[in-house]
């Protein structure tokens, strides 16, 4: 990441809360387990957007 930018962001008590566990259980912070699931998001978005 050559660049970053702080957002503010609203989420829903529970999507929080939940999003808290998976991050406990895969040993990231909060932050970068948010960042992870968007970039894992974003690559799968990327292949099945290419037509063959």
């Amino acid at each position: 990441m050559d660049q970053e930018v702080r957002i503010t962001l609203r989420l829903p008590a529970e999507l929080h809360a939940w999003l808290v566990t998976q991050s406990k259980t895969a040993r990231r912070s909060l932050n970068s387990e948010i960042v992870h699931r968007l970039e894992v998001e974003r690559a799968s978005t990327d292949t099945t957007d290419k037509s063959p």
